[in-house]
């Protein structure tokens, strides 16, 4: 079993340098710093409130589907980082090429994946989307999008890839738990219903009326 896991963790880092060094090209160098910043905890909770914002009843649903699975992908990813313990490649590994900075000291699972995979698989899951009276399951486009932000962790120096693809299953369970487990579908209904967006529009309205007095 030791022999297993010893061999593992090397084609683990074969394949870490094959992205981080093997694939190293001028685009990928300007890409993939941006690509990452979208896995993000803030960039996805925002992803999700826009969507309540400014969507219809069915898509608010959508929006506190995702954040609940967020919530649950970082919790898990914070256990399990605090378990494991493992250091980032960039302080452990030589010639590593790292494009952004990383404060936090620990690699495994990839946050940034976990949270990109729990809100893209539950929008993946429950959205569809609507041309000329066909409606269109988003799961593959919204799922690549996710494996690209896995990917950049990679590329910049900050993930292997088993803390990326760890991070992957963290946050599609996280949303398959949400979505047909621990979810109470009343709660939902009822916080759905409340638009933002007709809120404020209201408040406008009402206060140009009032001014027009």
């Amino acid at each position: 079993m030791s022999s297993l896991i010893s061999w593992i963790l090397y084609q683990n880092t074969l394949l870490f340098y094959f992205i981080n060094n093997g694939l190293s090209n001028p685009y990928f160098d300007f890409l993939m710093p941006a690509i990452t910043n979208f896995g993000s905890l803030t960039a996805m909770a925002i992803i999700c409130v826009l969507m309540y914002i400014f969507g219809g009843e069915n898509t608010r649903k959508i929006a506190l589907i995702g954040l609940a699975a967020l919530f649950l992908a970082n919790v898990a990813v914070y256990l399990l980082k605090i378990i494991v313990a493992e250091p980032r490649p960039f302080t452990v590994l030589p010639n590593v090429i790292q494009l952004v900075s990383e404060s936090e000291a620990y690699g495994f699972p990839s946050g940034h994946s976990a949270s990109s995979f729990a809100v893209m698989m539950v929008i993946g899951l429950k959205y569809r989307l609507h041309i000329k009276g066909k409606s269109y399951r988003l799961l593959y486009p919204v799922l690549a999008f996710a494996s690209l932000i896995a990917f950049s962790r990679v590329y910049i120096g900050v993930h292997y890839p088993l803390d990326v693809i760890f991070g992957a299953l963290v946050g599609i369970l996280s949303a398959l738990v949400v979505i047909y487990i621990g979810w109470d579908e009343t709660i939902v209904n009822k916080i759905s219903k409340i638009s933002i967006k007709d809120m404020i529009i209201h408040l406008i309205r009402g206060k140009q009326s009032s001014k027009a007095k």
